[in-house]
């Protein structure tokens, strides 16, 4: 609770009981930090690797590779940035890290954007009602779905023509197309901009919950 509160202090102004629990949060995210890097980045992906596993809670035995040992020095290669007179070695890691990265990107942006690529092809020719119902047919598109995917698709030829035609343009369909854009962005960011602020008074209504209702309240004076 007091940390809760130190830390909210700065809200009125700065002063040394916010910069008291400042340190002591940096402190303990420091060495929670070490921790998470250790067992989440190094413990299951590299040592045990490297070492193997034995049989545990029905677990099979698993075989050491030792070749996993030459990702420590090349690790440690790093840190010889700092080093005046050897600081071009740390660029090997880092070529390595690049290419392995840049391949694994390329696969990450297949899976993430590719199938975005293709939901922003939509539909927008009706072939139902206007109300989806229980009778409508697989596959058929009614009116009020047809003009969500019209609204959609305008939405997204308009950002699209704000990014690629930022430019002066002459053409009034192209430059009314890109005025479009930009208010839809705005329109979005709005929303997003909104959502956030929403989401920080979310945590500190959960933070006021903690400090009123289950330390102060059911804590200290055991009502509950």
């Amino acid at each position: 609770m007091l940390a809760t509160i130190g830390l909210y202090t700065v809200l009125y102004r700065e002063n040394k009981f916010y910069r008291f629990w400042e340190h002591v949060f940096l402190g303990l995210a420091s060495g929670w930090a070490l921790v998470i890097l250790w067992t989440e980045s190094l413990y299951s992906p590299w040592w045990l690797k490297m070492v193997g596993t034995t049989t545990e809670a029905g677990q099979p035995a698993t075989m050491g590779y030792w070749p996993y040992v030459l990702l420590l020095p090349i690790g440690l290669m790093g840190y010889l940035v700092f080093h005046p007179k050897h600081n071009w070695i740390s660029r090997i890691p880092i070529g390595v890290i690049l290419g392995l990265y840049s391949g694994q990107q390329f696969s990450a942006w297949q899976t993430r954007y590719l199938p975005q690529i293709q939901n922003s092809i939509k539909p927008i020719v009706p072939t139902g009602t206007f109300l989806k119902t229980a009778q409508t047919a697989p596959g058929t598109l009614t009116w009020s779905q047809a003009l969500t995917n019209l609204i959609f698709v305008v939405t997204v030829l308009s950002v699209l023509s704000y990014f690629l035609f930022s430019i002066d343009v002459k053409n009034r369909l192209l430059k009314n197309s890109t005025t479009l854009g930009r208010w839809l962005l705005m329109i979005g960011f709005g929303a997003i901009f909104g959502s956030t602020v929403m989401m920080r008074f979310t945590l500190l209504i959960d933070r006021m919950f903690f400090v009123w209702i289950e330390f102060v309240k059911n804590g200290l004076f055991g009502h509950g």
